[in-house]
């Protein structure tokens, strides 16, 4: 959990610096979480963080499965049915490997 927690906070930095606004953090509704929420200019962007200590089994972007993308669909239209008005939107991933930690960035990272 505490890692967890750590990963997102240090996500979040790393998009601020990056020229992004957080709108909001761990996102939850019934269908499901989103990590973080964030604006790119006029894009909503829905991020989802991973972190893993090693890029053994596959590493943080395997760790990412169908189950668990339909589910942060699922959370980013509930949220967006509370807008006044459909953002563009974009799906992002954010993976934190190894000591020191390694961040890369997936823009578009569910992209068909």
């Amino acid at each position: 959990m505490k890692r967890g927690v750590e990963a997102e906070a240090m996500a979040a930095v790393f998009l601020e610096r990056q020229g992004l606004t957080i709108l909001a953090r761990n996102y939850r509704c019934r269908l499901g979480e989103i990590d973080l929420i964030a604006r790119d200019r006029e894009a909503t962007v829905f991020v989802e963080v991973r972190s893993r200590a090693s890029s053994s089994f596959g590493g943080a972007a395997a760790s990412i499965t169908a189950a668990e993308r339909q589910r942060l669909l699922k959370a980013a239209r509930h949220y967006i049915s509370r807008q006044r008005t459909v953002p563009q939107c974009r799906f992002d991933a954010l993976l934190i490997e190894g000591d020191p930690p390694r961040i890369e960035w997936l823009r578009d990272a569910f992209g068909e």
